[in-house]
């Protein structure tokens, strides 16, 4: 994506909510501070069926989907292909195969952006945002108002140096130690991308969260959420380099200042 491009999508999926529903772990706040855990708190909804006449479940970060194939090479680089429906299209478990999902056109109140990391014919894998972890599932490339772009940014999390590397064209453009999930909340690796772009509604320890497609492995929810892992900023540097949240990557403010920039459906790579 151009950076006009890249602007416009992070504005699009902007979202003036409480983004702590989603988290799957940011911790115990400092005193004083209102844990990012916190704003709105209601339980994640099923995953609905959507309009259309399919009884195929929504593929959203509250969905748990059946049938669906996993992420077979979750340390694979791509070209930088994402994909935007702009209507809801059909998710298939294989090219040609049963529909086992829909993709909307929105997630968490902005667009919906995911990363294409196979092709086959006019067929394309995408990664899903639902439980199971790495699930992923084939849409049709030639799907009405189906919209296609390139992100020249990828994300990499090294959780045993717990440092996250931010690239841009595949040269590093940033660094920094990070905070990772503790040792009974571990950060889940593979390879997931950028969900959402979300601005909370309250005060939280940080001012910009980035959900990504992937849960917590050992919480089923967390603070009235499905359990999203998010990057965000922490207001207490003492964090970075040590594995103490429940499953969220903590990043200091200079990092999300530069990861604000990273347009939706850039690929993340979570490597243990």
């Amino acid at each position: 994506m151009t950076e006009r491009r890249s602007r416009a999508v992070l504005a699009a999926g902007a979202l003036a909510a409480g983004a702590g529903l989603l988290l799957g772990g940011c911790g115990p706040s400092p005193a004083g501070t209102a844990s990012a855990k916190d704003g709105a708190k209601r339980a994640a909804p099923p995953a609905q069926a959507p309009a259309g006449g399919t009884d195929a479940p929504e593929a959203t970060t509250f969905a748990r989907l059946k049938g669906v194939p996993r992420d077979t090479a979750p340390g694979g680089a791509t070209g930088g292909l994402v994909v935007h429906p702009a209507k809801p299209v059909p998710v298939l478990d294989k090219p040609g195969g049963r529909t086992v999902a829909t993709l909307p056109a929105q997630e968490l109140g902005g667009p919906t952006w995911v990363p294409v990391v196979q092709s086959s014919g006019d067929w394309r894998r995408v990664l899903l945002p639902s439980r199971p972890n790495r699930a992923s599932g084939w849409i049709s490339g030639t799907a009405d108002g189906l919209l296609t772009a390139h992100t020249p940014y990828t994300v990499r999390v090294d959780l045993s140096q717990r440092r996250l590397t931010l690239l841009k064209s595949g040269k590093p453009a940033g660094s920094w130690k990070v905070a990772v999930g503790g040792a009974k909340t571990p950060t889940p690796a593979g390879r997931t991308f950028v969900l959402a772009n979300l601005a909370p509604a309250k005060k939280t320890p940080s001012p910009l969260v980035l959900p990504l497609g992937t849960h917590s492995a050992t919480l089923d929810t967390f603070g009235g959420g499905p359990g999203t892992v998010a990057l965000h900023g922490w207001p207490d540097r003492s964090v970075f380099g040590k594995a103490v949240t429940h499953g969220c990557v903590r990043v200091p403010q200079d990092a999300l200042q530069s990861l604000a920039k990273v347009p939706l459906g850039s690929l993340v790579f979570i490597n243990e």
